[in-house]
């Protein structure tokens, strides 16, 4: 149990009849936006077995005995510690697993409250991240204009503190040992603004598409190199013909 702004936080197993908002995702990139973030971590094998990331999925806790449940457009989990049968509706941390390390909002032109500190029930999404859950990184993304704010908390005070990108426009996410960055370019058809992870040698994890393309370069190389092989044997025969021995097959 955990009081903060005069809440008593209780971390409890969403009841089972709790009926959950299912509402649409708010724009057509949000879910493209999550579903590459996390294919290139489990592509790079960085994705643990026991990992979450949920994508607009309810993510809960008990104030004043009261449920808040908010849903992030993406999270990373490093661990749950039951069955993913137990968390198909809803994860409550604590109970069911760590806290989440980083969640993510894509901004769109609905009001979505990103930024709301607002400390009474029910409670901003930033409050609730800041002061309820204690998400140690708060990103808000911006796909349109590609702008990305990456906020920290901070261990003294206990709230969050924009961060400074790195000179390539990198933002350090110690606890995933990655760093996060806009990029631009296309994947299923989008083209536009998207967020990418690179390791700690600044290496981009790639998505399936492009491994494919980069196993498709590597044999059309060894393709090229076998037949200039082929072509150095062939000369190499006839100038023997030509001289008058027989070359060994």
């Amino acid at each position: 149990m955990t009081v903060t702004q005069d809440y008593q936080i209780t971390w409890e197993k969403l009841p089972d009849d709790y009926k959950l908002p299912d509402d649409p995702v708010d724009n057509i990139n949000q879910p493209a936006l999550a579903a590459a973030l996390t294919q290139s971590l489990e592509l790079a094998g960085k994705l643990p077995p026991n990992a979450l990331t949920p994508t607009n999925y309810g993510i809960c806790a008990t104030l004043n005995g009261k449920i808040v449940v908010k849903a992030p457009d993406w999270a990373y989990i490093p661990k749950i510690g039951v069955n993913r049968e137990e968390v198909i509706r809803s994860y409550t941390p604590q109970l069911q697993g760590d806290i989440p390390v980083i969640v993510m909002e894509f901004l769109s032109d609905t009001e979505g409250g990103e930024y709301s500190i607002k400390p009474t029930y029910p409670p901003g999404k930033w409050f609730f991240y800041e002061c309820v859950l204690k998400v140690p990184n708060y990103v808000i993304f911006e796909p349109d204009s590609g702008n990305l704010e990456v906020y920290r908390l901070d261990n003294n005070t206990g709230r969050y503190i924009v961060q400074t990108s790195n000179e390539n426009q990198r933002y350090w996410i110690g606890e995933m040992n990655l760093y996060l960055g806009g990029w631009q370019g296309m994947r299923e058809n989008r083209t536009g603004n998207w967020l990418r992870w690179w390791d700690e040698q600044g290496q981009l994890l790639l998505w399936g598409a492009e491994l494919a393309e980069q196993e498709r370069q590597r044999a059309e190389q060894e393709r090229q190199r076998a037949e200039q092989e082929r072509q150095r044997a062939e000369r190499l025969a006839a100038q023997l013909r030509a001289a008058g021995i027989e070359p060994e097959v």
